[in-house]
């Protein structure tokens, strides 16, 4: 989602063989920019936290996912403290960069949408 009204350009985007031509590379280059693969960081490991739905998210992960993202938050900290990066073998392929806490934020929201609409149901008795 972009912005307060849930707009984002990227369907269109995809759907075009042109734009993502051009606009791939940037992204590319905007993502190695950020340098959280070099901290061997995934990209949901970057989501706000304080949000309610993430936290609830968090709570539907696996014990291998809950261990291996803290184990990529102690090690990224570490990394930081130290000024230095994890040996350029080591850090996070694109191709590894899963969206593993993604589905579960999106569950949470739909299912909160669900739960506003049965909420505001009206019954009527006969």
């Amino acid at each position: 989602m972009f912005g307060p009204l849930g707009l984002s350009l990227a369907p269109y985007i995809r759907s075009s063989r042109t734009l993502t031509r051009w606009v791939k590379p940037v992204a590319n280059w905007y993502v190695n920019l950020s340098g959280y693969r070099k901290l061997g960081l995934r990209y949901d490991d970057l989501l706000v936290e304080e949000r309610e739905d993430v936290q609830r998210a968090l709570t539907r992960l696996t014990p291998r996912e809950t261990y291996d993202r803290a184990f990529r938050f102690k090690r990224a900290s570490h990394l930081s403290v130290n000024h230095v990066d994890l040996p350029k073998e080591e850090w996070l392929k694109p191709e590894e960069d899963v969206r593993y806490l993604k589905p579960h934020v999106q569950d949470v929201a739909s299912e909160d949408s669900e739960r506003a609409v049965w909420d505001q149901v009206q019954v009527e008795r006969r």
